[in-house]
């Protein structure tokens, strides 16, 4: 066993050799430029290769219009905030600090694994291949929950992009491609179903909101059931689809903000108990180190 977690890459592990940071340094920062420019390039281009149906991105999006068809303009958004904030991580893989780079290191295989699935998902996505695109981010979605819960207390600066955010994304595409993956013009029971699912977005954020305090989670949410919501309204003003979105966005965001405004201010200590027993209020300053 001891053999096993010395070469499997996604142990815990508290220190990391210089051998193991370099590779961690090389493919990530790789990986993830793979994963931009694919992303961007889609985009903008469609593919030239394949007898499949090809289609940029957004056109995707915009030419099969499901329940979960968002709005391009907050993807967007969406996508160049968690780029940044994901190359702002990959910065810390370079710190001079080797507490900051043990935590950057920690998440580092999972974050590969992640840029590597949604290249593939991207090249599956824009060719039509919508099941193999929906096995792509089953499998992912996996990988990034086992990365949430194995390491829910990295720092922010680590955990928004490369655990909630992609993950996020992740939960939301399953239904954003899976509702293309069984689309038809005049499936009513489709439409059904999507006013359904769409509030599995609010039991997933409130999750997560409730049980972590995660407000990063909250607020990828937000922004991904805004984009929906926007989109439902352009396509149908009279629709449950947008009312529905724009309520669970308004709750999540709510529900985003008082966790959040707490933690930043420092008074987040009103989530906790009000009294401690003397012996436990004289440890308290070492349980939180």
């Amino acid at each position: 066993m001891a053999n096993w977690n010395a070469w499997n890459p996604f142990s815990r592990r508290e220190t990391h050799s210089s051998g193991s940071i370099l590779t961690y340094k090389l493919l990530t920062l790789l990986t993830w430029l793979l994963s931009v420019i694919v992303t961007v390039y889609y985009a903008v281009n469609e593919p030239k290769d394949g007898y499949n149906i090809r289609r940029r991105i957004w056109d995707q999006n915009n030419l099969i219009r499901t329940a979960f068809t968002m709005n391009p303009v907050l993807g967007d958004i969406f996508w160049i905030v968690l780029f940044i904030l994901q190359f702002g991580y990959i910065t810390h893989l370079f710190s001079r600090t080797p507490e900051t780079v043990n935590y950057a290191a920690s998440v580092g295989s999972h974050f590969i694994v992640n840029n590597l699935f949604h290249f593939a998902f991207i090249m599956l996505f824009v060719r039509s291949h919508f099941i193999w695109a929906e096995v792509m981010l089953v499998i992912n979605f996996f990988n990034l929950s086992t990365l949430y819960f194995r390491h829910n207390t990295s720092p922010r600066f680590i955990h928004a992009p490369v655990a909630s955010g992609p993950l996020a994304w992740t939960f939301v595409a399953l239904f954003w491609n899976g509702a293309m993956m069984v689309y038809h013009p005049r499936n009513l029971v489709a439409r059904v179903f999507g006013n359904i699912f769409i509030w599995a977005i609010l039991g997933y954020g409130g999750f997560f909101i409730v049980a972590f305090k995660d407000y990063t989670m909250g607020f990828w949410l937000s922004l991904l059931t805004a984009a929906i919501g926007v989109a439902q309204f352009e396509r149908q003003i009279i629709s449950l689809q947008w009312i529905f979105a724009f309520v669970i966005m308004a709750i999540l965001f709510l529900a985003t903000v008082t966790v959040a405004v707490p933690a930043w201010t420092g008074r987040d200590y009103l989530w906790r108990r009000e009294a401690q027993p003397a012996r436990d209020a004289e440890r308290a300053p070492l349980l939180h180190e």
